[in-house]
């Protein structure tokens, strides 16, 4: 069948193209794609080409799709897993396979596979390792952004605590401690912020770092001070340009224990050697930036790392379960991944989103396969309405939301596009 999508060719080598998908095997599933949202990880694919360490060497003769942030419908299934998967249903899917250690992924590796495409191939190894999931929320965005919110799940997952009674590690962000994000008012800082409000065993303080006040501002909107207050939590955002001393000012709020946890959402040296200064004992630092630099690295205080049990590890990426928990406390409405999307468009608007993606501001960019429509900003809406009536109807859904991008603006997509939806 012929399909269109955005397929990498080599570094900065991505192009929108018709193309031929060849019927599925008995052991894969034929999906539509009906929501994909870009991270930053598609970049750096982009950036580098077969120097990516999930790039096939072959790229430049069988080019690979790209997108692995992505959910829809599933249209075909082959006679392996028709005992499991029915053609109708939404799906959910993990990218992140690992497959006999193996680091091909939807989105990097595969010919077939990946989101930015109207339909595509699930390859066998997907539904073996269950990284192809039953899905019947309402949106196919909260899909789609499951998996970074996941993620943001295995970042948290990936921190951890030693004592000195025993070896075992305590998992997880220390409950009533002090949680740091360095650089966190970008869309995954976002999810990052809102993820441990909806823990049992939350911390008793978060602040959040950032050099822009107007990313600043549009946190403390969707993510107030009041609000955490209310869920018992501390929640302070803080501008390190209006300090006279970054770190004096950031331990003084801790009075000046020093930090449980920490993430550092950005790939710059200064901001890692700030994390590590302000650690507390037995304090852990998630570098969850990913550098595209691989010599990229930072000074370390080691002697601290002996006498006060401090440590630094990074994540990458959620596992199947991480997506599982996100989706639930999505549909539990305990977070809203909706607060990562600044910005929405179509199948045609994603090659050139991709290629510009750090020079475009705001935070994550959602785009739906199955029609076309230019990248638009959720802010300019409304000013765009005055003269359309499309962006005017966007404007009034997305403000009955408290300016977030929601499941009836998505249907209403649809409607508009002429697109047939499974609801």
């Amino acid at each position: 069948m012929k399909v269109k999508g955005v397929r990498l060719y080599g570094a900065h080598d991505i192009r929108l193209e018709e193309f031929e998908l060849p019927p599925i095997r008995d052991d894969e599933i034929l999906v539509r794609v009906m929501s994909d949202s870009i991270c930053m990880s598609t970049y750096k694919l982009l950036e580098q080409g077969k120097a990516h360490k999930r790039c096939p060497q072959d790229v430049d003769v069988h080019p690979v799709l790209i997108g692995h942030e992505f959910a829809g419908d599933i249209v075909q299934v082959g006679k392996k897993w028709a005992h499991e998967f029915h053609p109708g249903e939404k799906f959910a899917q993990q990218p992140a396979l690992n497959y006999k250690g193996k680091l091909d992924s939807p989105g990097y590796s595969y010919r077939y596979c990946g989101g930015a495409v109207t339909y595509c191939i699930m390859p066998n190894e997907v539904m073996e390792l269950g990284c192809l999931l039953h899905y019947d929320g309402e949106s196919y965005f909260e899909a789609s952004l499951g998996e970074p919110m996941s993620c943001i799940v295995g970042g948290y997952q990936g921190l951890y605590h030693t004592n000195k009674v025993n070896h075992d590690h305590a998992i997880g962000p220390k409950a009533g401690g002090n949680l740091l994000i360095i650089g966190g008012c970008g869309p995954m800082g976002l999810g990052a912020i809102e993820y441990p409000l909806a823990l049992e065993r939350k911390p008793r303080r978060i602040v959040v770092t950032d050099v822009s006040d107007q990313r600043i501002a549009r946190a403390q909107a969707l993510l107030p001070e009041k609000e955490a207050a209310e869920k018992g939590v501390e929640l302070y955002y803080v501008n390190p340009n209006n300090c006279a001393d970054q770190f004096s000012h950031l331990m003084a709020l801790t009075g000046g224990a020093g930090y449980d946890d920490v993430f550092v959402m950005a790939p710059i040296r200064s901001l890692a050697e700030l994390g590590d200064r302000l650690l507390a004992f037995d304090g852990c630092m998630n570098f969850f930036a990913g550098p595209t630099d691989k010599s990229f690295s930072a000074n370390i205080n080691l002697y601290n790392c002996h006498y006060t049990s401090t440590h630094i590890m990074g994540t990458t990426g959620g596992n199947t379960d991480d997506l599982k928990e996100s989706i639930a406390l999505a549909a539990a409405g305990k977070i809203r991944p909706a607060v990562m999307v600044t910005h929405v468009g179509g199948l045609d608007a994603i090659a050139g989103a991709t290629r510009n993606l750090p020079n475009i501001p705001g935070g994550k960019k959602l785009t739906y396969t199955q029609f076309d429509m230019p990248l638009t900003a959720i802010s300019d809406f409304r000013a765009l309405g005055e003269t359309d009536p499309f962006y005017r109807t966007l404007a009034d859904l997305c403000d009955a939301h408290g300016g977030l991008w929601n499941t009836e603006a998505e249907r209403f997509l649809f409607r508009y596009f002429g697109v047939q939806a499974t609801q």
